[in-house]
């Protein structure tokens, strides 16, 4: 008994151990199992997606396929942006097996295609199977690369399949600089970098397509095929307000105005439809062509050049990022006495001022110990409100300012839109600079302000306020674009014209086009008058902050609509720093914009309608009279309403001065020419400004010259002020010279 119970003590802790043995081993069965049950878990379930990812994306390549860029056109449809085909070419280096065709390809690769070879090379060598080698190659590359790839199959039978070709697609303009500042460009991945562009990139882009096809670890071929394509989606096409007929004649003019007026610092011109505030043209002077928007100017490159090498990348970036500046929009400026039409709208809407108010002005207005001059010295006197805006006379806009006080002028001055950008839809427009945030202001900053000085604004805000006073006081939302189609030709968008608000009434509208009518006509084209159109509008010269050395620089402006009476279109030209012989803007911009309209108006189909007194100044179309005999030719040309020199021996006109269909004044002289030796006969051209509209024709018939004239008004005493051939020239008897008028005195403005 003893014994049996010596024995359970150990008998117990044997048991124990077992239990305890168990316990452990049940333990780590669970924590192992579970371990893997958790790890299992977690992979399967919480990591299961991101390793199937990661294996998809080691076992299929997915290849980038181009999409179509959308075409751009202008508001009739000719194409202004567009994608052309072209291709990039990719190579497969995991089939190639050896350094000597590695080098055989590179060695071709970079000859064709105009590559260093050592950068082919490298690409040869990687271990892929998709390689961009070069990207929009041209037809004539691409079928040197066909080419060399039969050869390469031909050569190693293994390489067939090592070169392939992609469609790509290539911007292309095909005016070249026509509206660069409203189009913009793209970049190397077809990305909109500038203008339109940009701003509607993402309509443009369209959608890229994929080839994904299975590869093993080597990036070749796997045993099994698979492959899978997903066309791309061409990108939406765009149709601009712009008209290319309308823009190619601003663009023409005002590239002349700066070439003749020695601008400094680039031009400005805007052409608006005042009844939807759709943009007919937007210029900006000294554009860059599309095709190569990164080229700078000899010039320019030669001043980067003289730089330290450390300022050279950050003036180069300065220079392009200038040239590609919308200066139309992203720039502001003083508007000068241009502002006067909003200054006198909002006196007349308010009844502050009348028809029957009177201004007196002395020549100056001392307000404090600040004194604020017309530019009259000598004063105008008393003048009713038609003759202070004739006169521009900044004394009677300075007592408009004070009828109102500033709070209905800043009132007004938000209602027209300043105080805020137009929202017009391209990127990088500016807002205002008024002379505190909140609108308030000194009696001196009321003074200054009513005649335009001393705030500044945009050209589009300038404009797009010339419009509301135009189009019975209504402020419109500018814009560029007036639709967009998908590439099945579905439309996607159309923009409709949008009214923010009505800032004056339809009576004070028409009571300011009859001013501003009138006022073009009584300065002839110095304010810019155009005979057998009824033009309104208010020329304006700003000054800028003086330069470093102290001298002053000024903005020469006009700002108008036609027809006065119905207004269709509203126009702002403007030159910034002109530096040549003149600076007001009656003297620079108004020229400018009479130019522009006379071929505008024309072409909008707006009819002429010339007064008796402006019809003797109306060019007609000279007619063909070469081959006839030379009596059957004087016959005509006599019957067409022209005098007739004839010159020569012969029986025939063998040429005639000028030319058929050139324009000449109503009783001309054309000159019918029968033989060769006749037509060496030449003319010294004479003097033709500063005379009367008389004076003139009577110099120009003395030499058998003919002149056109323009700027002529019936209500002004005008003055020769240029002619289109300089004095002293050799030219053929019967050539035309076109003349231009002005006012008898400048309108300073």
């Amino acid at each position: 008994m003893a014994k049996n119970r010596e024995k359970n003590p150990q008998k117990g802790r044997l048991q124990l151990l077992r239990f305890r043995t168990t316990i452990l081993i049940l333990v780590i069965l669970i924590v192992g199992f579970g371990a893997v049950a958790v790890r299992l878990f977690y992979l399967q379930l919480i990591q299961g997606p991101e390793l199937q990812e990661l294996a998809v994306d080691q076992q299929l390549v997915d290849t980038k396929l181009t999409a179509k860029r959308g075409t751009i056109y202008d508001c009739n449809g000719k194409i202004l942006a567009q994608s052309a085909s072209v291709w990039q070419v990719v190579i497969a280096p995991a089939y190639i097996e050896t350094d000597e065709q590695r080098e055989y390809i590179a060695k071709n690769l970079s000859k064709i295609l105009d590559l260093d070879y050592d950068n082919v090379l490298e690409k040869v060598k990687q271990d892929s199977y998709y390689v961009i080698v070069k990207r929009k190659i041209e037809s004539d590359e691409r079928e040197k690369i066909l080419k060399f790839s039969e050869k390469l199959s031909d050569k190693y039978t293994k390489l067939s399949n090592v070169i392939t070709l992609f469609d790509d697609y290539k911007r292309y303009y095909p005016y070249n600089k026509l509206a660069s500042s409203v189009i913009g460009f793209t970049g190397m991945d077809d990305q909109g970098l500038e203008g339109v562009e940009y701003k509607y990139d993402d309509y443009l882009t369209g959608t890229p397509g994929r080839i994904i096809t299975a590869r093993n670890a080597n990036q070749t071929d796997m045993p099994f095929q698979y492959e899978q394509n997903v066309d791309a989606k061409d990108g939406d096409s765009i149709k601009l307000t712009i008209d290319e007929t309308i823009q190619s004649i601003a663009e023409k003019y005002m590239e002349q105005g700066v070439i003749d007026n020695d601008v400094k610092n680039r031009g400005v011109c805007i052409i608006m439809d005042v009844n939807t505030a759709a943009i007919k043209a937007m210029v900006t002077t000294d554009g860059y062509d599309l095709n190569s928007p990164y080229e700078l100017s000899e010039d320019t490159l030669n001043d980067i050049a003289q730089l330290p090498k450390k300022k050279r990348a950050e003036a180069e970036s300065a220079a392009l990022g200038k040239k590609w500046r919308n200066k139309a929009i992203a720039d502001t400026y003083y508007p000068g006495s241009v502002f006067k039409m909003c200054t006198a709208s909002m006196g007349l809407n308010e009844g502050t001022i009348s028809d029957n108010s009177t201004f007196y002005c002395a020549g100056s207005v001392t307000i404090y110990d600040h004194t604020i001059s017309c530019h009259d010295t000598d004063g105008h006197g008393t003048q009713t409100l038609f003759q202070a805006i004739t006169n521009s006379c900044n004394p009677a806009f300075i007592a408009i300012g004070d009828s109102l006080g500033p709070e209905r002028f800043y009132k007004y001055y938000q209602a027209f839109g300043f105080s805020e950008p137009t929202g017009i839809d391209l990127p990088g427009e500016s807002d205002d600079l008024f002379f505190n945030e909140d609108g308030s202001m000194s009696e001196t900053d009321l003074a200054v302000a009513s005649f335009g000085q001393n705030f500044s604004i945009t050209p589009i805000q300038m404009v797009t306020a010339c419009a509301a006073v135009a189009n019975g006081g209504k402020v419109l939302q500018p814009y560029v674009v007036s639709s967009i189609t998908d590439a099945d030709g579905n439309v996607v968008r159309t923009t409709d014209s949008m009214v923010k608000r009505q800032v004056i009434s339809t009576e004070v509208s028409r009571q300011m086009c009859d001013y501003l009518e009138r006022n073009t006509a009584a300065g002839g084209m110095n304010n810019g008058y155009i005979a057998g159109y009824r033009v309104g509008g208010k020329t304006g010269t700003s000054e800028k902050l003086t330069d470093s050395e102290g001298s002053e620089d000024y903005i020469a402006s006009f700002c108008g609509f036609a027809p006065a009476d119905k207004p269709q279109v509203a126009c702002l030209v403007f030159f910034d720093t002109p530096k040549g012989d003149f600076y007001y803007g009656s003297q620079v911009s108004a020229p400018v914009f009479v130019n522009i309209m006379s071929e505008v108006l024309p072409y909008l189909e707006v009819q002429a309608e010339y007064s008796e007194d402006e019809k003797q100044y109306v060019d007609t179309i000279a007619g063909s009279y070469v081959g006839l005999t030379t009596d059957k030719a004087k016959e005509q040309a006599e019957s067409d309403g022209f005098t007739v020199t004839v010159k020569g021996e012969g029986k025939k006109v063998v040429s005639q001065i000028p030319s058929a269909a050139s324009k000449i004044p109503t009783g001309g002289n054309v000159v019918l020419y029968t033989d060769e030796a006749s037509k060496k006969e030449k003319v010294t051209v004479p003097s033709l400004v500063g005379y009367s509209v008389s004076t003139v024709n009577s110099i120009a018939s003395s030499y058998g010259l003919n002149v056109s004239i323009s700027g002529v008004s019936s209500s002004a005493s005008s003055v020769s002020t240029s002619q289109s051939i300089a004095e002293g020239e050799q030219v053929d008897e019967g050539t035309v010279i076109s003349v231009e008028f002005g006012g008898s005195t400048v309108v300073h403005d």
